[in-house]
């Protein structure tokens, strides 16, 4: 393999992996959007999503519906958190929405651990999903990736013509912007904030399914590291911006294909620690983020 089929196989690795950075750092940014509010919660959706999958395999679905069944599994979960959980503290400290977030995440975690044990459980994928195509080069794309890519790009996609071309997508973002406006002009916000913890539960229980799938295992603290990951991306792009969101994403794929493709392996066991340092630098330099540089952020 030359040089540039090594570039382009690595590409294709961080764009896989960028977008399933992107669709959880999309369901962080839409929740903060409108509620302010860093769901901690987020990464423990995407494990219950991932198990929701394995569980429907494992009484006889096929793939594709057991992903569509993780993916309302995820989303139910995330209104029932929103209604338990986070509206009676709608209007409380920051401080106070924050511990409730861990709370909820410690909640989930535990649950998660007495009903399956914290060893990890296979994820069983389907014959025509464990195979790959050789393309010129030498360039291997394997159907599991290929898979990756296609519903995370029309996932986003949907979720961008959701955006700008619903009512339910504009009043979302006017509710965004301003909810207090919002209310004012007739615009239901508690209806506005349940869709979008839906829209952003569906995102990280798709993310927990296409997640596991690659990894070939599920298990109750699946969800931590992706959810680090998705709060830099989330950080990187600005905090709230849905297209923020997606750039930081694909960045972040990038940036950690390119320390483990390019740079001697002696700095890859570093690259989780060059990942927080580069959100160090946001913070202090561009805390808004590449596309919302005068946003507040707030945990």
């Amino acid at each position: 393999m030359n040089f540039w089929d090594y570039v382009l196989q690595q590409l294709l690795n961080a764009v896989s992996l960028g977008s399933l950075y992107a669709l959880v750092a999309v369901g962080l940014s839409i929740i903060f959007g409108i509620m302010r509010l860093t769901n901690f919660a987020h990464g423990d959706v995407m494990m219950v999503g991932a198990f929701g999958a394995v569980l429907s395999i494992a009484a006889g679905v096929p793939f594709i519906p057991a992903i569509v069944i993780g993916v309302a599994v995820a989303s139910v979960l995330g209104i029932l958190i929103e209604r338990i959980a986070y509206r009676p503290i709608r209007k409380a400290p920051d401080v106070a929405r924050l511990l409730t977030s861990l709370a909820v995440t410690y909640i989930l975690e535990n649950v998660g651990i007495v009903i399956f044990s914290s060893s990890p459980r296979n994820f069983p994928i389907p014959t025509w999903l464990d195979g790959s195509w050789q393309l010129t080069g030498g360039i291997t794309l394997t159907n599991i990736t290929l898979l990756t890519i296609a519903v995370s790009a029309g996932s986003l996609v949907l979720l961008g013509w959701f955006t700008t071309r619903t009512t339910a997508g504009l009043g979302m973002r006017a509710a965004a912007e301003d909810a207090d406006a919002a209310q004012l002009v007739g615009l239901n916000v508690n209806k506005l904030i349940v869709i979008a913890f839906l829209l952003a539960s569906a995102y990280a229980g798709l993310a927990g399914v296409l997640w596991a799938a690659q990894a070939g295992a599920v298990d109750p603290q699946m969800g931590f590291t992706p959810l680090l990951k998705a709060f830099v991306a989330a950080i990187i792009g600005g905090f709230g911006s849905i297209a923020g969101a997606l750039v930081g994403g694909y960045m972040l794929g990038a940036l950690e294909i390119l320390i483990v493709a390019f740079l001697p392996s002696s700095v890859s066991p570093y690259r989780d620690a060059i990942v927080f340092a580069l959100l160090i630098a946001f913070l202090l330099f561009r805390p808004g983020g590449l596309l919302q540089p005068n946003r507040e952020i707030k945990l």
